[in-house]
C-alpha cells in the first residue's frame, strides 16, 4: 500500500498553503545611475568668445562716447562761467537798490508833504561837494557795516566813480556830530561805471536821460523817476533801470 501523506506535512512543504492572503508585489529595484554622464546628453549655456569680443567692443564705444559728451560740456560751462556770474551779480545789485529805495519811499520812512528821495548836497571825505541822490532809512540796511552798534536813522547817498564803483554814503542823524562829520562809506559794486537818471517829460511824453541831476524851471533840483546804471566788467556790458516810487501828497506818517 502506497502510504498518505500527513497533512501537516503537505503544509510545511508549500508555505504558500499557510497563508491564503495574497500577498503585495514587491516594488522594482531601480538600476543604479552612473556618475559618469554623457556630454552629449546635457548641453550648457554660455557665451561664446565671439560674442564677449563684441560687448567689450560696444561698451568702450559707449564710454568714449560718454567721455567725450563730459568734456564738451564742462568745456562749454566753463567758457560761460564769468559771463553768467556777472549777469547774477548785476541782478543782484538792482535788486538790492530798488528794495532800499522802495522802502524809503513807503511808510514810516516816507514823510507827509516831503520827497522820501531828493538830490542834497554832500561832501564825501577827502572830495568836493557834490549834490547826490538822498534818502532815508529809519531802519537802517543790511548794506552797510558799522563799527560799533548799529544805530537808525540812516541818511543814504548814492554817488558813481568811474574808478571805485557805486559807492554808498551813509551816516546816522543820532550821531553826535553828524552836521560836520563826511558821511561814511561802502562800495556796493565795483562793476558801475555811470549812474544816470530818467525824467518823464509830460510835455512830449517821453523819457529822456540825464547825466546829472535835472533843474526845473525855477531852478531847483529834481528828484528823477528811474535810476540808470551802466556796468562793465572786461568786454561785457549792462544796464539796468531802478524805478524811484514817489510818495503821493498828504500821506499819513505811520
Amino acid at each position: 500500500m502506497i502510504p498518505r501523506p500527513n497533512p501537516s506535512e503537505v503544509t510545511a512543504r508549500c508555505p504558500a498553503a499557510r497563508d491564503p492572503r495574497p500577498r503585495s508585489a514587491s516594488p522594482p529595484r531601480l538600476r543604479p545611475q552612473s556618475k559618469i554622464q554623457n556630454p552629449k546628453s546635457k548641453i550648457q549655456a554660455g557665451f561664446t568668445l565671439l560674442e564677449i569680443l563684441l560687448s567689450l567692443a560696444l561698451v568702450a564705444m559707449m564710454l568714449v562716447a560718454l567721455n567725450t559728451f563730459v568734456f564738451s560740456m564742462g568745456e562749454l560751462w566753463g567758457k560761460n562761467t564769468d559771463i553768467r556770474l556777472f549777469e547774477q551779480h548785476v541782478r543782484a545789485v538792482t535788486r538790492a537798490l530798488e528794495r532800499e529805495l522802495r522802502t524809503a519811499t513807503l511808510p514810516p520812512s516816507a514823510r507827509a508833504n516831503a520827497s522820501p528821495v531828493a538830490p542834497q548836497e554832500i561832501r564825501p571825505s577827502g572830495g568836493a561837494s557834490d549834490t547826490l541822490l538822498t534818502f532815508e532809512l529809519p531802519a537802517g540796511t543790511r548794506l552797510i557795516s558799522w563799527p560799533g552798534p548799529a544805530l537808525p536813522e540812516v541818511v543814504c547817498s548814492l554817488q558813481a566813480r568811474e574808478k571805485d564803483g557805486l559807492i554808498l554814503l551813509w551816516h546816522s542823524r543820532l550821531e553826535p556830530r553828524f552836521d560836520s562829520d563826511p558821511p561814511r562809506e561802502a562800495i556796493l559794486t565795483p562793476f558801475v561805471t555811470a549812474l544816470a537818471y530818467d525824467y518823464y517829460d509830460t510835455a512830449i511824453n517821453r523819457w529822456t536821460t540825464e547825466t546829472a541831476l535835472k533843474k526845473d524851471n525855477a531852478g531847483q533840483l529834481t528828484p528823477p523817476q528811474r535810476l540808470r546804471l551802466k556796468f562793465a566788467y572786461g568786454k561785457f556790458t549792462r544796464e539796468t533801470v531802478v524805478p524811484i516810487a514817489s510818495t503821493p501828497q498828504g500821506l499819513p506818517n505811520f
